[in-house]
């Protein structure tokens, strides 16, 4: 048996400004990663979201960020390691408070954005993150870019990788992530997000832009909450794994 967890951003909206569609991501994928306030998200906005996920029956992980509200945490930072360790413990503490009176565990940590970007590249930047999450709790998953310095901070500070693909975006040959501000970085068509999809869970790789093969690992598959249509492009991918035998739930009974 195949087994793949089905994640999404959630969490992001801010003050009266919403990001729409979160209610129907959270019936198609089995974790969701909750932004902390820094690069999205605010306390009602965070509590609003923990008590949806675990009625939904999603496994709850933090999705921390930079401290960057108007560039939506895709800017980068020059920040120390401490400086990242403090920064994201703030924010692994803030939410959760929330999971705490709900009565629900925190699962996972995802960085977000430039921070996530960085951290893939920069392995002091990943270790600081990893740090934080095993002081705050030493049995916190890692969600990190399959093949990055993610997996390699996580396994070094005790922590479970969780190795982390995008269905929806292209691949360069090294394993890295086009970037978004690349022409055709973002693949808009479902079937196309279904075919690399399934390219990535049953053959262990990708097709990059150049046409090689980049060899993954998929353990999770990141939906983006921000797309217009996340929640149909997560329902139709969910659909089409289930079809082949694939096991979609959160993390935990597999590696």
């Amino acid at each position: 048996m195949v087994y793949v967890d089905l994640n999404g951003d959630t969490g992001e909206s801010f003050g009266r400004w919403q990001m729409t569609g979160e209610e129907a991501l959270l019936s198609e994928i089995t974790s969701c990663s909750l932004a902390c306030g820094f690069h999205a998200g605010d306390p009602a906005v965070m509590r609003r979201t923990v008590k949806r996920a675990a009625a939904a029956g999603v496994s709850i992980g933090a999705h921390p960020g930079y401290p960057d509200l108007q560039g939506f945490g895709r800017r980068n930072m020059a920040l120390t390691p401490e400086e990242v360790y403090d920064m994201v413990l703030y924010q692994l503490g803030a939410l959760e408070a929330f999971c705490r009176v709900e009565r629900v565990p925190l699962r996972h940590v995802k960085a977000h954005g430039a921070l996530y970007n960085t951290g893939a590249a920069d392995l002091e930047t990943a270790r600081a993150v990893c740090r934080a999450a095993a002081d705050f709790q030493a049995d916190l998953l890692v969600y990190g870019l399959s093949g990055s310095c993610w997996i390699r901070a996580a396994e070094e500070t005790g922590l479970k990788p969780v190795s982390e693909v995008f269905a929806d975006r292209r691949y360069h040959a090294d394993g890295t992530l086009v970037a978004r501000s690349e022409k055709g970085a973002v693949i808009e068509r479902v079937e196309d997000v279904v075919r690399q999809a399934e390219q990535m869970v049953f053959s262990g790789e990708v097709t990059a832009v150049d046409g090689s093969a980049a060899s993954v690992k998929a353990d999770t598959i990141c939906i983006h909450g921000d797309g217009a249509d996340a929640a149909a492009f997560a329902g139709k991918l969910r659909s089409a794994l289930e079809q082949h035998g694939v096991s979609i739930q959160a993390p935990g009974g597999f590696s």
